[in-house]
């Protein structure tokens, strides 16, 4: 017996000794890996896949609690009978109570910085990669647009953030401290600049894919948020020159059959199916109820992840009289409180003149995502991050900022000319009375698409309003805490997150968290 483990033994140190080194450090062939993958176009078009891929999450759930429940747009459903943390930390975004611990902010944090990191290992390894320069210029572009995106982002919700710049290596390079905004914002700026010059114009129908427009109008929005307006304006005329063009009606830009079309600058790809790439928004914006079928068409319950980003009686108030938007936009559902205080739901009615009957109750609801699907929570909705109205509307800003209030209006008539008949065009050219106006506009023609808080924080008014705003929410509902809306500058960026801040001692907390 010991002889034959002695043999054994023996057989495999000469088997061992005759491997090449190589060998033994080989992958499995089925598996891909970073070393032998980064190599050709295709594997790196692949990779900028995989960098797209993280833009559905920031459209989740994080990305409307963030960018218009915490704004004076919308509100949420509440339901007394269910009281988890999930959907407390929710509520707590609206109310201004949120915490370095809420999930919800903290998973868009994380998410941001996944789409970055991808975007990194791309731009650390084509330079080497041997293909046709035009194909690597397009990849760059994409990669780019896509980082400063992310980035964009991230500096707009939480301030100052680590700068990753390089695919990440080893333990040191994972743990940076927070660069200052300014450093945030010249590189966003940096990234999107490479972008609009590597990118090609679009051409129509698209494929979702960032272009020139795309880049263009993301590095607009950044010199608006910096205040520089001589530098987005001709990055916004330029889009005008690109093809793009508004739909005949509001409600077309945001049909299932005109993905991607004209007014398309930018969209976020989503598509039904059994690949797990499904978009879900019309369930989580419709009530929470039982059974939602008269509003989806197919037998849903929505009570544990309905009733967010309802539109608030001052979003209602603010359209027009003839102005389309707010039919396309918001629906009525009318039902009754059954006696265990679940809604049940009897009609699903147009806002148009609508008034609720005695003895119903009426919930308003976010219907420009709802068409028509055949499975409960997997719809084909592509989720709008920039339309060309945005870009007119952008113009305007920047034109009257500038002292051109006549140029101005004539690319935010173009707006309300779309939106409806009896709109009457716009004639004031005071500079402080029309961007009041561009911003009202801004405000219905943007609706639900996560631009609303934003823009409060970049024209300097989200404490004004979302104090009023706090006011009138508490007077009105009694399940507000006496502590909430406290709306101070502490307020606009959230906390970084707390496991962040464990994890790496480099970081600090923003101030009032």
């Amino acid at each position: 017996m010991k002889t034959k483990i002695l043999y054994t033994a023996a057989l495999i140190l000469m088997i061992l000794a005759g491997c090449k080194k190589d060998f033994l450090n080989l992958t499995p062939d089925s598996e891909a890996n970073a070393e032998d993958f980064y190599k050709t176009a295709e594997q790196f078009q692949q990779a900028v896949n995989g960098v797209y891929e993280p833009l559905r999450a920031t459209v989740g759930e994080s990305g409307f609690i963030m960018g218009e429940m915490r704004s004076d747009n919308t509100h949420y459903d509440y339901y007394a009978p269910d009281r988890g943390i999930h959907i407390i930390r929710r509520e707590n975004i609206d109310d201004f109570l949120d915490d370095s611990q809420n999930q919800w902010t903290n998973g868009y944090y994380n998410t941001c910085y996944v789409g970055i990191a991808r975007a990194n290992t791309i731009l650390s390894r084509i330079e080497s990669a041997d293909f046709d320069q035009a194909a690597k210029d397009q990849i760059i572009g994409e990669t780019k647009f896509l980082r400063a995106y992310y980035y964009f982002n991230l500096v707009r919700y939480f301030g100052g953030v680590p700068l990753f710049l390089t695919e990440v290596q080893k333990e040191a390079d994972a743990f940076l401290a927070r660069s200052t905004p300014d450093e945030v914002y010249a590189q966003i700026i940096s990234d999107a600049k490479d972008a609009v010059e590597k990118l090609a114009a679009p051409t129509f129908p698209q494929n979702g894919r960032a272009t020139k427009g795309s880049a263009a109008t993301l590095l607009a929005e950044v010199y608006m948020t910096r205040k520089d307006f001589a530098a987005a304006e001709p990055l916004l005329r330029s889009v005008t020159t690109m093809g793009y063009n508004l739909l005949p009606t509001y409600a077309d830009a945001f049909q299932l059959g005109n993905k991607n079309s004209r007014e398309s600058v930018f969209e976020i790809q989503f598509m039904m199916g059994d690949q797990g790439q499904q978009s879900m928004f019309s369930y989580w914006f419709i009530p929470k109820a039982s059974n939602v079928e008269l509003i989806t068409g197919v037998v849903s319950n929505t009570l544990n992840y309905g009733g967010w980003n309802v539109p608030t009686d001052d979003m209602l108030n603010t359209y027009e009289a003839g102005d389309s938007r707010k039919d396309a936009s918001i629906g009525i559902a009318e039902g009754v409180i059954a006696g265990d205080g679940s809604f049940v739901i009897q009609a699903s009615k147009s806002i148009q003149d609508y008034v609720v009957p005695a003895g119903k109750i009426a919930k308003p609801f976010v219907k420009k995502y709802l068409h028509p699907h055949s499975r409960e929570r997997n719809t084909d909705d592509n989720w709008p991050v920039y339309r060309y109205s945005n870009v007119l509307l952008m113009l305007a800003e920047c034109l009257n900022e500038m002292g051109n209030p006549g140029d101005a209006l004539t690319y935010l008539n173009q707006v309300r000319k779309r939106a409806g008949a009896t709109l009457p065009n716009i004639v004031e050219t005071g500079k402080a009375a029309l961007a009041d106006i561009i911003a009202h506009e801004r405000r219905v023609e943007l609706a639900f698409e996560n631009h609303r808080w934003h823009d409060l924080v970049r024209t300097g008014k989200a404490i004004e309003v979302m104090t009023a705003h706090g006011t009138q929410m508490k007077a009105t509902y009694n399940f507000i805490s006496p502590n909430a809306y406290n709306v101070t500058p502490d307020k606009l960026i959230f906390p970084i997150p707390y496991l962040e801040l464990q994890l790496n001692g480099a970081l600090t907390q923003n101030p009032g968290y």
